[in-house]
């Protein structure tokens, strides 16, 4: 064979080895590139981490939620350490009227879907309220109970503080009294909750109609008294961030974070009911 025949000869045969080796290089890519989508299935199949939120947080919320959603609060800016959590808390009609009346705020918790439906209607609410917890009432009594109170009929001839009919405590209140055929003439009506447990705390009253959790957190100053007539007056208690939120991804997170498994401990331990 001639020098050039086989200079020839041997570049053909680089050509095709060269041929060879980029398609071994295509068939790699394709490999890696096939990997890639199995590699992004893997870290699906991961929890992803929240986004981060931050900023001032608003939350109205019920009176009879106080103590819960304190802890609540301090548990979610400990998770979210860019966030600093203010509540208001009272009763839920007023705080319905503030909100729907322009007032500033990310969250409403109420007590009751009436109140929450004050909200809702007035287009106030982001999306569909969510019932989280239930309450339900007990008669409040000073410590040792002195009158010997063991129901609805023995309010009849002592001093009882009511929560106003507004109220969520109030309408539950009526609704249990009218459920035991009992009519008494409270000595003074109150704006929340905490108002009505207060004249109990100070004995200004001997009884007053207020919420289980209420006296739960209390017990260390009053008695409680359970009574049948309580599950005619079961309070459904909604959440849901508000239109207007001026923090709405910290209104989002924190609605979530209530309605977690972990705020449900919390809730039941002071002695909320599930929904």
């Amino acid at each position: 064979m001639s020098t050039a025949r086989r200079r020839s000869a041997v570049a053909a045969l680089a050509a095709v080895a060269l041929a060879a080796g980029l398609t071994a290089c295509g068939s790699s890519g394709t490999s890696s590139s096939n990997a890639a989508p199995a590699s992004s299935a893997a870290s699906a199949g991961a929890p992803s981490s929240a986004a981060k939120v931050s900023g001032d947080l608003t939350v109205f919320a019920a009176a009879s939620l106080k103590e819960t959603f304190t802890a609540l609060g301090k548990k979610f800016e400990a998770a979210n350490p860019g966030v600093k959590v203010t509540f208001n808390f009272g009763g839920s009609s007023a705080l319905a009227q503030s909100i729907v009346s322009g007032a500033p705020a990310d969250v409403f918790a109420a007590a009751s879907p009436a109140t929450m439906k004050t909200v809702s209607d007035a287009k106030a609410a982001e999306g569909t309220p969510q019932v989280f917890v239930r309450n339900t009432l007990e008669i409040a009594v000073p410590k040792g109970n002195p009158k010997h109170i063991t129901g609805l009929k023995d309010l009849s001839g002592v001093k009882v503080a009511l929560c106003a009919k507004e109220v969520p405590c109030g309408a539950a209140a009526l609704k249990a009294l009218q459920a035991g055929g009992v009519n008494i003439t409270p000595v003074t009506l109150e704006q929340d909750v905490k108002g009505a447990l207060t004249k109990v705390e100070l004995g200004e009253v001997d009884a007053s109609l207020v919420y289980r959790t209420d006296v739960q957190a209390d017990a260390a100053k009053i008695d409680g008294v359970e009574f049948p007539e309580a599950a005619k007056a079961v309070n459904d208690y909604p959440i849901a961030a508000l239109a207007k939120a001026p923090n709405a991804p910290a209104a989002a997170a924190f609605v979530a974070y209530i309605r977690s498994a972990e705020a449900a401990q919390a809730l039941t331990a002071a002695g909320f009911q599930a929904p």
